[in-house]
């Protein structure tokens, strides 16, 4: 049961990883436009669901403890991010929004039944080197004009991690609610762009198809897999394999064309990959003592 809860949140770092490159195939479109966009449609899958299902509505009926932490995890992190991005320079502010692995990996020790090893840690800080190797392969240069930006991203970390943890503590929680959080945080995001920003919709049916790939998965069936993950999976390992999508992302910018490839690309995926590896010692050996008892004797 864990292990396969594991795997799933895994499914939501993999969608993750095609996130740069369907934003880069989708055009010029602002960021608060495209997230409304992309969070009413990962919104629709669940609703579906709820259509098919009338009696899972009762799951939605949560505390309101419940929906402020997802709508402030997804919503959020995405506000915060922006923000980021809008008055830092983008390697920086991506490299310190990336703590979010570690601050889980670390935060994990305060929840019931958990404890934090050394493993988890060095696996987490080899996953981070990895990730500074991908998102600071121009360099790296700390600026305080851009102390607002620095300050967001440090915000969106622990934004995204702090909606982790407290996620595991509503492990009776149904997912369906994601779908909630999905929809909220599409209305919040079109609120900040009629107030921010000017519409500027796709050019063409490719971009479209992007905008449509990115609703589905790293914006819409990736937050349910994280939900499930979290909940009932390894939280973890989850955290120290996290370190794995900007890689794979970078990896997926290469393949199709938008990046070169280099010697970082191969040292970060040794690091990330060890750094998984070490953090999931403890399921490896889980599965080992359980492949011994279902041995036959000899």
């Amino acid at each position: 049961m864990k292990l396969r809860a594991t795997l799933i949140g895994f499914t939501a770092i993999l969608m993750w990883s095609f996130l740069a490159l369907f934003t880069a195939a989708s055009g010029t479109m602002p960021p608060f436009q495209l997230s409304a966009i992309c969070f009413a449609i990962g919104s629709i899958p669940g609703i579906v669901v709820l259509i098919l299902n009338p009696s899972r509505l009762a799951l939605l009926k949560q505390p309101a403890k419940v929906w402020t932490t997802g709508i402030a995890g997804l919503f959020g992190y995405h506000f915060l991010y922006f923000t980021a991005l809008r008055n830092a320079p983008a390697v920086e502010a991506g490299l310190i929004a990336y703590l979010w692995p570690l601050l889980i990996v670390v935060g994990s020790a305060l929840l019931p039944g958990e404890r934090l090893r050394w493993y988890h840690v060095a696996g987490a800080l080899a996953g981070l080197c990895g990730t500074f190797l991908i998102v600071g392969r121009n360099g790296i240069n700390f600026d305080g004009a851009y102390a607002v930006g620095y300050g967001a991203a440090f915000l969106c970390a622990f934004t995204w991690s702090g909606y982790s943890l407290l996620t595991r503590r509503f492990d009776a929680v149904s997912t369906d609610v994601v779908t909630g959080f999905c929809l909220a945080t599409a209305i919040l995001s079109l609120v900040c762009h009629l107030g921010l920003e000017a519409t500027v919709w796709p050019a063409g049916a490719s971009q479209w198809v992007a905008v449509l790939g990115l609703g589905l998965f790293p914006v819409g069936a990736a937050f349910y897999a994280w939900d499930y993950g979290v909940k009932n999976g390894d939280i973890q390992i989850l955290g120290a394999a996290s370190y794995a999508a900007p890689l794979l992302s970078t990896l997926n910018l290469t393949l199709f064309g938008f990046a070169e490839p280099s010697w970082r690309i191969a040292l970060a995926c040794v690091l990330v990959t060890g750094g998984a590896v070490l953090a999931a010692r403890d399921m490896f050996r889980r599965k080992a003592a359980a492949a011994e008892k279902l041995a036959p004797a000899e």
